[in-house]
């Protein structure tokens, strides 16, 4: 069985520019846990799931630091500070984004959109033809077809 035979061709997507309030709306108004996000071309460039969202409300993690002489000496890069600090003020959803995304084709097998999700820790995948979102295949999609076999 493959991924454009299970998958789900109506695929609710976002631009980075849409606002964070849209988001949330759109996945409790469609009782789904995570969007694409695509540019103008339909090319997928990144996902926003309820984790994304979450993130909003974590604590944040100061690094770990000593001073000398009055200087703050940071034992963790600060790099992971700024962009959680980004993250944690977004509005934009290119700011809270997962920008690594995995896909697949239309022609993957659902064995391996199944590794993929179990290997990426993942709960969906979108799927393409010749680069653009052509629908998405998420846990329970997988589920449907074991039992229809």
């Amino acid at each position: 069985m493959l991924a454009k035979e299970i998958m789900n061709t109506e695929v609710i997507s976002v631009t980075q520019d849409e606002t964070v309030e849209t988001v949330i709306k759109l996945l409790l108004e469609h009782n789904i846990s995570g969007v694409p996000v695509i540019d103008k071309e339909e090319v997928v460039i990144g996902i926003v799931t309820e984790g994304d969202l979450i993130f909003k409300s974590k604590k944040l993690q100061i690094p770990t630091y000593f001073t000398i002489l009055d200087s703050y000496i940071f034992l963790e890069s600060t790099k992971n500070l700024e962009k959680d600090i980004k993250k944690m003020a977004a509005y934009k959803i290119k700011d809270i984004m997962t920008t690594e995304v995995f896909t697949v084709e239309e022609d993957a097998t659902i064995e391996d959109v199944a590794t993929l999700m179990t290997t990426k820790r993942v709960n969906r995948i979108p799927v393409t033809k010749d680069g653009r979102l052509t629908g998405i295949v998420s846990r329970r999609d997988i589920i449907k077809a074991y039992a229809q076999e």
